[in-house]
């Protein structure tokens, strides 16, 4: 016969699974909608990034700054992860693959990146809460055109652009 704390033992484990993914699906919210204090407040203070292999940063701080000044308003973004792979490697701990698409808008850059990536991530638990401990990708493919080189394309709404009256 199974053990009783067995059950427990497996809710537990996909609670813990559930808050990780949350975590995530909060940190590429963020990014998308521009909250910075709410990113910031889904990493450890001292993680760590590897974009690409193009950026790579220590510490909050760090992070922080690197995410406003790429991302300003008039960039506009859309990131998801499908098929997450966690594993929990300790009592508080766990690493996850994740497989991204996203489409970059850069109006003053006059072009848009659209692609995917895998992104290697691990994480801890601190004060009961799943924070970001290292994150960062490897591209698969991006594909990138220049926007003005197709008359009619444009954007139509955007959350960061005031509307006119």
């Amino acid at each position: 016969m199974a053990d009783s704390a067995e059950p427990q033992g497996a809710a537990k484990r996909l609670e813990e699974l559930e808050a990780i993914k949350r975590l995530k699906y909060r940190y590429l919210r963020c990014v998308d909608t521009k909250k910075w204090e709410d990113l910031a407040g889904c990493f450890a203070r001292d993680v760590t990034t590897d974009y690409g292999g193009k950026y790579q940063l220590s510490g909050v701080d760090a992070v922080m700054d690197f995410m406003r000044k790429h991302n300003p308003p008039d960039v506009i973004t859309m990131h998801q992860v499908h098929h997450p792979e966690i594993d929990l490697t300790g009592d508080e701990t766990a690493r996850a693959t994740w497989t991204l698409e996203d489409y970059v808008i850069s109006l003053p850059g006059d072009w848009t990146l659209h692609g995917t990536a895998l992104y290697h991530d691990e994480y801890v638990k601190l004060d009961g809460e799943w924070k970001i401990k290292h994150t960062g990708y490897q591209r698969i493919f991006s594909e990138r055109w220049t926007r003005s080189e197709i008359r009619s394309l444009k954007v139509t709404d955007s959350m960061h652009t005031p509307r006119e009256p």
